[in-house]
Order: C-alpha cells, then structure tokens, then sequence
C-alpha cells in the first residue's frame, strides 16, 4: 500500500493539500499520515532592554507574566494544532479515505520530515503557508527546505484543486526526468491519464532518443503520450503549453545543472511554481 505524508498548517492552501491527498488517496489506495509541525520555542521571553527604570521587584513580576504568557500561547497552539489535524482527518474519513492518521510535531519541520519519509512515498505540501498565504508572489519559506531535504517525491497544492484529468511532464533528458517518468510509468497515480511529455529547447539527436525512451517507457505502461519539442524560455513555454492545454498537473524533475531542474534558487523552476494555477510534482 502506499503511504502518504501531507503536511498541512492554518493556511488557506492546507484544504487544497487535503483534497489533492484525497485524490492520490483514492487512486493509489494509499494511508496518510496527517502532520502539524510547531516551530520550536524561543529560549525566553526576557526583553534584550528593559529600560534600567525597574526595580528588581518589577522587573521580576513583569518576567513571570511574560512566562506565563509563553506557557498559554504554547497550549494554545498546541490546541490549534490539534484541531487542525482533527478537522482535516475527519473531512478526508467523510470523503471515504479509510486509513488517517494524525501527527503532530515539536521542533523542525525537516526534521519531522526526516523520521518519518522512509515509511512515505510520497509527500505533499502547500505552494504557500500562512506567513505567505495571500502574497501570490511569495513561494512558502519551507517549500524550498522540503523540497531540498525530501528524499521522496514532493508534490506542491495550488490553492484551489480539480480533478486531475491530463498532466504534463517537463522533460529535459536529465536523471531527475528520467526519475519522474520511471515513477510515473510503475505506479497507478497517473494512470489512463493522457501525458504530454515535453522537452523546451533546440531539438539534438542525444535529446531526441531521450525523449523517445521516455514515451516508448510510458507508452508501454498504457499511456497516450504526446512527446515533443519547442522552442523559447521554458518559463514561458510550459506556462503557455499548460494554460492552452488545458493541463492539471505538472511534473518536473528538482535539482540539477540545466535549467529545467534548478529548484527554487533556479529561475525556471521558482517560476512554475509560483505562477502556474496547478500542483507541481518534483522529483529529486
């Protein structure tokens, strides 16, 4: 079975990531793991200046009303988290996934990440999180750092989801491509699902018969494949190829040396991610 790790917060983008999780759920037949990261705590609340006018009698009671907030905003979270996770597990258990688990977490989001992926094949994420929710030019502060750390393929919400009717795989011949089509080609996700396969850039003979492995391997896993070439700045191109197409789902490969696989600190890719309107699936 496979198994699913959907990192959601407060964000507008977390029911976007549920129902983006439902979906590959329902195709996959796959158990997730819901989970809540909250950010360490600060080592104290003391102010760096407390004006040299209190008294050390003032100055300790304003300390231990600074603590004692910490303490109620920490069980607030705690709380908010909670719910969070509750709500989101309940909405996925009414729209009929069975196996939903909940996991809220101290500390570092990699770190979270990191001691429980091995078990995942899969992981999802919001394009923005609540710091960033409504700045449609800012990508979320912890994509990158997921996407950089994630040892298994990440796949990126938009804020609002639809079904997944026809996708589109950004292929530049690399082994982070190769990766993708690979996975796509073994597994049931993508399955009966039309595929565009295209390489942005001037056609050689080397890419050519990359390209031709690449839909002859999807091929004879039951995909209809339209493969090909074209010309201009990618950015622009797989923008205008997924807007035109109709397209509702992009897969790329993540990091790399060209510049379809530079991730996030490459213009390509922070691009698509920010502007295209649909999930983005990376593989590393």
């Amino acid at each position: 079975m496979t198994h699913l790790i959907a990192l959601i917060d407060g964000s507008s983008y977390s029911q976007s990531v549920c129902d983006l999780t439902r979906w590959v759920a329902e195709r996959t037949n796959a158990s997730i793991d819901l989970m809540h990261v909250l950010g360490r705590r600060g080592v104290g609340s003391e102010p760096a200046d407390l004006s040299g006018n209190l008294k050390l009698g003032q100055r300790s009671s304003l300390l231990a009303e600074l603590a004692e907030l910490d303490e109620q905003k920490a069980k607030l979270e705690l709380k908010r988290g909670r719910l969070l996770l509750e709500e989101a597990k309940t909405g996925l258990e009414q729209a009929g996934v069975k196996t939903v688990g909940t996991k809220l977490r101290h500390g570092d989001l990699i770190e979270s990440i990191a001691e429980f992926e091995g078990d995942a094949d899969l992981i999802l994420v919001g394009k923005r999180g609540e710091a960033a929710d409504f700045a449609k030019l800012h990508l979320g502060s912890n994509l990158e750092r997921v996407v950089r750390a994630a040892n298994k393929p990440v796949l990126v919400a938009s804020r609002a989801f639809k079904p997944i009717q026809k996708f589109l795989i950004a292929f530049d011949g690399g082994e982070s491509a190769m990766k993708a089509v690979r996975h796509i080609a073994s597994g049931k996700l993508f399955t009966d699902l039309p595929c565009t396969l295209l390489c942005v850039g001037k056609p050689t003979d080397s890419l050519q018969e990359k390209l031709d492995e690449a839909a002859t391997l999807l091929r004879k896993a039951g995909y209809e494949v339209d493969a090909g070439f074209a010309q201009g700045e990618p950015e622009d191109v797989i923008k205008a190829r997924i807007e035109a197409d109709n397209i509702d789902l992009l897969v790329m490969g993540a990091y790399g040396h060209s510049r379809i696989r530079n991730l996030i600190i490459g213009s390509t890719t922070t691009e698509m991610v920010r502007s295209c309107q649909v999930p983005v699936m990376m593989f590393r």
